[in-house]
């Protein structure tokens, strides 16, 4: 392809919207355009690349035995209904009607429609197991649509759904997606690590995310220090720490005007936050939840919402909530007498002695607490895990970083089957539901991370195996004939090897399309100038400083060199 006649558009200034790199480069880069917020609009490069993850997903998914299928992108509402998650996924799910009333959505997930396809065709054990794969648009109303494609509106999804007829078979059909998974990041070029994940939504008795450790991610994941565990945070258990066994004081209230957060409270009773119980008051489903968590811990949401058995709306009470739950102004909760639906202790503070909680009364609150004397609730694990934790595996010490989920496996188990009527007959003629795994990969936000992961000051470093293009020629001088004969020559004989080259013919200054070359991030470039009077070009790797001049004749082994490196055929 000649540059001159492509529809490209690159930008030398970042536009204020974008926050992180990949988002900026994408733009810069003339990836992708902003339709409107969350929205984008894939170019020809940009395109070029998402066709290339997909293609490498597909390989894979078809290596492991799965076949791909489509369904269409808008649901009736009566398959959700069904599963009982038409109010679950709650604002976030694209809602419309027809002409005649009927309702649908626009596809948030699959797991409704792959299930009705299975109860429909999967008649016997004999056709078990089975492993349906689709590539398509999802979408979902993001309410607060950020970091480019990362957290976007619509987006482009792998999602596979694994039919065994037991649990034995939907271990193994799932030990296949984590290799297949494993093998398309590699390629693609990222470096991720496996952890456990909660399952959400989605249900089922297991889950695993794949992770890219990255300052800008919006997941939190926990990390041993020596062995191999890792997990999200929102799944992470926290160790309880060991509190020393002191003798029971007597409570009493003391009077604490204005004196409302753990700061404060430290400072007036001259003491750590380790010596308080914080009680936060949450609303889910119209149901009062009130939680108690040592001073210095932070409450897991995710950990409270799965104790009590999910929630559609999920979020901290109002002030005026507060007040009518405890009698008091916000900053003197606490657990004696609160009048909430639920009441949940984390083990932490089950095991502390004489500790510090609100009076649930204005300007108060008890000293010398102690829970199963003057409050009691149900007791877990409530808290997020932190830095300096002990690894719930080997006992060593985890570290806490920020990662972006590019994959997500889960053991569905029989929670959409058994919903939806999805029955085989086995073998001893007898109607069981079938055993069901999902698996996802986010395309566009792969294609994201891979920048995330692989750029520079000067713009994208593109893995060869997803680069829009392999290499680039350029001719330095356009009025110079002997130049642009030279590269045509070249950029001639690279595609007719099977390389995926562009000719920048474009009549610009060289310093101008060694900037974009390296914007765009193609991973080989070819100049042809002044040296090609002695028959000689340069040859550059996007991800190196080195230049290598070469003889014509050199040129095409360099680049058969570089697909050999990176395992690519040619």
């Amino acid at each position: 392809m000649k540059l001159s006649k492509m529809l490209i558009g690159t930008l030398r200034e970042t536009p204020a919207e974008a926050e992180i790199v990949s988002h900026q480069l994408m733009l810069r880069a003339g990836m992708m355009r902003k339709m409107a917020s969350g929205i984008y609009n894939f170019m020809p490069l940009g395109l070029r690349v998402i066709k290339k993850i997909e293609d490498i997903v597909r390989e894979e998914m078809n290596k492991a035995g799965a076949q791909e299928f489509l369904a269409s992108a808008v649901l009736p509402s009566e398959l959700w209904k069904e599963s009982g998650r038409w109010d679950v996924f709650g604002p976030e799910m694209f809602r419309l009607k027809d002409r005649n009333e009927r309702e649908f959505c626009l596809g948030p997930t699959h797991e409704e429609v792959f299930t009705d396809i299975a109860r429909n065709e999967i008649k016997s054990y004999k056709q078990l197991p089975l492993n349906l794969y689709q590539i398509q648009t999802k979408y979902r109303d993001e309410r607060r649509p950020r970091f480019g494609v990362m957290r976007s509106r619509e987006f482009i999804m792998k999602d596979a759904y694994s039919f065994d007829k037991d649990n034995e078979g939907l271990d193994v059909s799932y030990s296949k997606m984590y290799e297949a998974y494993h093998n398309v990041f590699k390629r693609c070029g990222l470096i991720c690590k496996c952890v456990e994940a909660d399952s959400g939504a989605m249900g089922g008795s297991g889950s695993a995310e794949f992770m890219v450790q990255s300052e800008v991610g919006e997941d939190e994941i926990a990390f041993c220090t020596s062995c191999q565990y890792a997990a999200n945070i929102e799944k992470a258990p926290s160790t309880a720490e060991v509190m020393e066994k002191e003798d029971f004081n007597t409570i009493e209230k003391i009077s604490t005007p204005e004196v409302k957060t753990i700061d404060d409270l430290t400072k007036f009773f001259n003491t750590t936050a380790t010596k308080f119980g914080k009680t936060l008051i949450y609303i889910a489903d119209k149901k009062i939840v009130a939680v108690i968590v040592r001073g210095d811990r932070e409450v897991n949401e995710v950990k409270v919402i799965n104790a009590i058995g999910g929630a559609v709306d999920f979020e901290m009470a109002d002030s005026e909530t507060v007040k009518k739950v405890t009698n008091a102004e916000v900053g003197f909760a606490g657990p004696i007498g609160i009048k909430a639906d639920i009441i949940l202790i984390d083990e932490e503070v089950s095991n502390m002695y004489n500790f510090i909680v609100g009076a649930n009364e204005t300007g108060y609150h008890y000293v010398n607490v102690n829970y199963d004397i003057d409050f009691k609730g149900i007791v877990g694990d409530f808290r997020k895990a932190v830095k300096g934790d002990k690894c719930p595996k080997c006992g060593d010490l985890i570290t806490v970083d920020r990662g972006i989920e590019v994959g997500h496996i889960f053991k569905l188990g029989t929670k959409y089957s058994e919903a939806m009527g999805a029955n085989f007959i086995d073998e001893n003629g007898e109607a069981k539901p079938l055993i069901m795994g999902c698996y996802g990969i986010g395309v566009n936000r792969t294609m994201a991370t891979v920048i995330e992961q692989n750029h520079d000051e000067n713009g994208i470093v593109w893995p060869l195996s997803i680069a829009p293009y392999q290499v680039i020629v350029i001719p330095a001088v356009m009025k110079d004939e002997d130049q642009v004969k030279a590269a045509e020559d070249i950029y001639n004989k690279l595609a007719e090897m099977g390389v995926e080259v562009v000719l920048d013919d474009r009549d610009e200054r060289a310093g101008v399309k060694f900037k974009d070359a390296d914007l765009i991030g193609i991973p080989m470039r070819i100049t042809v100038g002044k040296k090609i009077k002695e028959g000689n070009v340069e040859f550059k790797l996007r991800n190196s400083s080195d230049l290598e001049v070469l003889s014509i004749e050199q040129i095409f082994e360099r680049v058969r060199e570089e697909f050999l490196n990176n395992q690519l055929k040619l």
